[in-house]
């Protein structure tokens, strides 16, 4: 076979094939090392020096572009190998897989109550769980001597400057700092006490705090503005009431307690016997606070709240005991001097 004839018969034979083997069988038949085109070598030896020049380069591109050409055979079978193993895998998959996990309580709760609160104009921020003295207590008219210090056991990362903050209040003092009223925030986050964990306690816990600045805010507005949160998240037969508290960012201060969902008010361990689970803290923002944050207290009024984001987590999915929301480990939940969770 010439190498016109050749070239007709690599064409007719490219064209042909169908399947992956075909194309090894063709390969072998005109690429191999006894294959057609290599015989075609053999043949220069009887032709001049400038014919062998000429017709050898003429052979070796012909090589390279059938070569160049099985390869890309190659790839498209490849290719259609893949698309069909994957159509096979997708068309044994179960199109109604299990659902696996879900959100924390936690998270669920802090996302309803965030669409509460966004409903309502409030907005959404941050802050730092690493804070500083200034703003975890100084500018919330907790003083280096104050009494309150000893209300919060504070866990120094380097004292007496650099700790954990122990409330969300932090982040109020920033929103005071930084905005310019009017304006209504909301801040849930981590918070840290160096306490001992039990039922109703523990020493990470959560808070969702509050802070609105309006020309004009009342303990009426804050009373309608808890009440509100309180039968959105519990229904309208919730039971709430309101205690005079002591908080040194508020003047006057008030404890919102709802009836404990675990004893219906008649008193059990979760609630220690008093029926009253407290839910947080809140008042008026204390005129030094403001000043602290250099607003105006003649112009500008408002309220804070904090509330005690683990115990709604609680009463929402009747959990009672603290720690099953963090810890791992239920071996406390058969301790007989505790009850049951």
């Amino acid at each position: 076979m010439d190498f016109k004839e050749l070239k007709l018969a690599v064409e007719r034979d490219l064209g042909s094939i169908k399947t992956p083997q075909e194309l090894r069988d063709f390969s072998v038949k005109y690429l191999g090392k006894k294959g057609a085109i290599r015989g075609l070598f053999a043949k220069l030896k009887n032709l001049t020096e400038e014919e062998k020049k000429n017709l050898g380069q003429e052979i070796n591109r012909f090589a390279k572009n059938c070569e160049s050409r099985v390869a890309e055979l190659e790839k498209g079978f490849f290719e259609n190998t893949q698309n069909d193993s994957l159509k096979d895998d997708t068309e044994e998959l179960d199109i109604n897989p299990p659902k696996i996990g879900h959100l924390h309580p936690i998270t669920e709760t802090i996302d309803e109550m965030n669409k509460i609160f966004l409903s309502m104009g409030y907005s959404i921020v941050d802050g730092p769980e690493i804070e500083t003295d200034e703003f975890c207590f100084q500018r919330l008219n907790v003083p280096s001597d104050h009494p309150a210090r000893g209300m919060q056991d504070t866990i120094y990362l380097k004292e007496p400057n650099i700790m954990l903050r122990t409330q969300m209040s932090s982040v109020e003092a920033r929103v005071l700092a930084n905005y310019q009223p009017p304006f209504k925030v909301v801040t849930p986050g981590r918070v840290y006490r160096n306490e001992k964990a039990n039922k109703s306690n523990h020493f990470i816990f959560h808070h969702y705090q509050g802070v609105v600045v309006l020309k004009r805010a009342t303990l009426k507005d804050l009373f309608s503005t808890l009440n509100l949160i309180f039968k959105k998240m519990y229904g309208s037969d919730v039971v709430v009431r309101y205690r005079n508290k002591y908080y040194p960012e508020v003047e006057p201060g008030v404890g919102p307690d709802m009836q404990c969902f675990q004893c219906k008010g008649k008193g059990c361990p979760l609630c220690k016997g008093v029926g009253w689970i407290e839910m947080g803290g809140a008042g008026i923002i204390h005129p030094n606070v403001m000043k602290a944050a250099e607003i105006d207290t003649k112009q500008w009024m408002g309220f804070a709240f904090g509330l005690g984001l683990d115990r709604w987590v609680m009463a929402k999915y009747h959990i009672t005991d603290i720690r099953t929301l963090l810890g791992g480990d239920l071996g406390y939940k058969y301790n007989e001097n505790e009850g049951n969770l």
